[in-house]
């Protein structure tokens, strides 16, 4: 006799037992699907499948057996990991949020370079647990940001540019600049030409009245 004793962490313990004369099964208490027997002739005590596994499943399960030689006891403890959602955005000149939604565990956030930071975690009806970290820059050099996440599922780096539109701006500064130089610089060229042509005729003219 195979007698399952399932604990999981947002639901109510559960127990499944079989017995392989007669196939006989039992369950109390047993809520959550995706759980069932498996049963062969090369198989001789009934195992559990768990297909396909998700947050609900996490928990422990504890299998005793029972034989005309002895009893004997298994224990797993099933923990689901979730990745979380990364996201960058920038919310204001300077700031930025950086958010790790729906992870199990919860993830970890940090910054490069380091900023002024409000961390905050809420956790969920489902065990997963959503991360987020609000920062500020004072220094205006600060110019590109950088969002890491630990996770146990895996890590991610995500970057962004905190000032945008300033580079625009100086962008169009530069460009002005750059026009108002060669006005400049044709303005003198302009100069030049009608000072040699004034002093052409001016010479002209005296030249005549030498002649005369």
């Amino acid at each position: 006799m195979s007698t399952w004793k399932i604990v999981l962490r947002d639901s109510a313990s559960c127990v499944r037992a079989y017995r392989r004369p007669g196939n006989e099964t039992k369950e109390t208490s047993c809520t959550v699907k995706g759980i069932t027997w498996v049963s062969s002739p090369s198989q001789p005590l009934a195992a559990l499948q768990i297909d396909p596994v998700t947050i609900m499943h996490d928990g422990s399960y504890t299998c005793e057996i029972a034989t005309p030689g002895g009893n004997f006891h298994c224990h797993y403890d099933l923990r689901v990991l979730v990745p979380p959602e990364v996201r960058l955005v920038g919310t204001e000149p300077g700031t930025a949020v950086c958010q790790a939604l729906s992870g199990k565990p919860a993830a970890q956030i940090s910054w490069t370079p380091e900023g002024n930071c409000d961390p905050a975690q809420v956790t969920r009806g489902n065990g997963t647990v959503s991360v987020r970290s609000k920062c500020r820059w004072k220094d205006s050099n600060v110019s590109t940001v950088i969002c890491s996440v630990s996770h146990v599922t895996g890590n991610r780096n995500l970057s962004l540019e905190l000032h945008p539109g300033l580079r625009v701006a100086e962008s169009l500064e530069l460009t002005l600049s750059a026009l108002l130089f060669v006005k400049f610089f044709l303005f003198l060229i302009l100069l030049v030409i009608v000072g040699f042509v004034y002093f052409q005729r001016t010479n002209d003219y005296r030249y005549k009245l030498n002649f005369s």
